[in-house]
């Protein structure tokens, strides 16, 4: 996700944004992305929907996949980073399709992190096409997080599922 305004510690300023997107169209076009290609993704402001909408440029059918309600999700995910993230992601939904994880799946099991339940089911949903075609796409700057289910969490599970992995290590694009 993009930087909170009191981040102590920067991991993805927003004046970055403009690197990230082109780090994430310049990947799509190293695979190879075809019009009507199936893109999975989350929905946090950040890499989420930037990768979202370079999805939508190309021309592929998007899926969102969401930890919770559209309200919780958005305060927890997408409203505090100021800007225009909010009507950004109103916009990618309106032209993908939103899995909301508790409508889809259920309550959690005690003890069961949200967010990695939301990757591991994202990977599960990629993987209907035969894991020989996920493809996993990673703006990360290769921490630990700030707290269980983050990009670490998904990297490691989609090296259980795909050796066709692309980390776009942020700690190299911002430099």
């Amino acid at each position: 996700m993009v930087d909170a305004p009191d981040r102590k510690a920067p991991r993805f300023p927003p004046d970055k944004e403009p690197i990230a997107a082109a780090a994430i169209a310049e990947t799509l076009s190293e695979i190879g992305v075809t019009q009507g290609d199936l893109a999975i993704c989350g929905g946090a402001c950040g890499g989420d929907l930037l990768f979202a909408e370079a999805c939508l440029a190309q021309g592929m059918v998007l899926e969102l996949y969401i930890p919770f309600d559209e309200p919780t999700f958005l305060v927890n995910s997408v409203d505090f980073a100021d800007a225009d993230w909010h009507e950004r992601f109103l916009g990618i939904k309106a032209r993908g399709t939103l899995h909301v994880m508790p409508d889809k799946l259920g309550v959690l099991s005690p003890g069961e992190n949200p967010y990695e339940r939301v990757n591991r089911w994202m990977l599960q949903s990629a993987s209907r096409f035969g894991r020989k075609e996920v493809v996993f796409i990673a703006l990360w700057n290769g921490d630990d997080g700030d707290g269980p289910g983050g990009t670490k969490h998904f990297m490691d599970e989609a090296r259980r599922q795909t050796e066709r992995i692309y980390w776009l290590n942020t700690r190299k694009l911002w430099d």
